[in-house]
């Protein structure tokens, strides 16, 4: 099971969820918890951007 996600693989499982697959669908798939998946959320929900533009913010 992979430990680290990268940014845009993150926001990639927020646009599934926005596109209406099921929390605990997403969790199974990728193998995380609800807990993560929330967290993840909070942190990266609303941005939607391209992966350059998310790499940029990143390293700022």
């Amino acid at each position: 099971m992979k430990r680290r996600f990268s940014d845009e693989q993150i926001i990639g499982m927020i646009k599934e969820y926005e596109a209406g697959v099921k929390t605990q669908d997403l969790c199974r798939k990728y193998g995380i918890s609800d807990a993560t998946f929330y967290k993840y959320k909070a942190k990266f929900g609303g941005m939607h951007c391209t992966a350059g533009h998310c790499a940029a913010m990143s390293r700022e």
